[in-house]
């Protein structure tokens, strides 16, 4: 009988959890994910499109949620010649880097976020080209009318994702052809 109330408490306290959760969609017209990579002489850097994006909300504050990054959608913003802009993008879509064939999209689904009362620390698994790393970033929340913004900076080790192109850790006698192995993604999502 004690193992029968105790079930039966532990199933309240779990649908009441479940039902202080709500989910908040993103504006995915409003939304932005630029990213940047840098190289030994310089950087490039340019945007890539949401194909869709959620928060959890528990009772207070931001508890979890997800976001999906179109791949095939990368754009070079910092290059003015089309032409040469157009290159760039080829080669970020093929398996030099993203492989955007095999692998359309990026994902990052939170796994557990730690709110101190004022900022966010948050950890998830970021997912590119089929290999998921753990990361941990920062990221600022805040209301504005009436929806909820979310800022952050992140930094991403590419060669995590076998992505080696250009890598001063796999490849030797680069010289000023040498790419970062990190790059950032610089996200602003806005709910709905």
């Amino acid at each position: 009988m004690k193992k029968l109330i105790l079930i039966a408490a532990l199933t309240l306290v779990n649908l009441s959890i479940t039902k202080a959760q709500s989910q908040l969609n993103i504006n995915l017209a409003e939304s932005t994910v630029e990213w940047i990579g840098e190289k030994v002489t310089g950087s490039h850097s340019g945007n890539v499109t949401l194909k869709s994006a959620h928060f959890i909300m528990g009772d207070e504050h931001i508890e979890g949620g997800e976001f999906v990054m179109d791949m095939n959608s990368i754009k070079c913003t910092d290059i003015e010649n089309p032409e040469y802009a157009g290159k760039l993008e080829s080669h970020l879509k093929d398996n030099d880097f993203f492989g955007t064939e095999n692998y359309p999209t990026a994902r990052f689904s939170f796994a557990k976020v730690i709110f101190d009362g004022t900022s966010y620390l948050i950890t998830g698994k970021m997912n590119i080209k089929g290999i998921s790393q753990e990361i941990t970033f920062p990221a600022q929340f805040h209301t504005e009318k009436g929806h909820l913004i979310a800022d952050a900076v992140v930094k991403i080790d590419r060669t995590k994702h076998d992505i080696k192109y250009g890598s001063g850790a796999f490849f030797d006698d680069l010289g000023d052809s040498m790419i970062l192995d990190d790059f950032t993604l610089n996200i602003h999502l806005v709910t709905e």
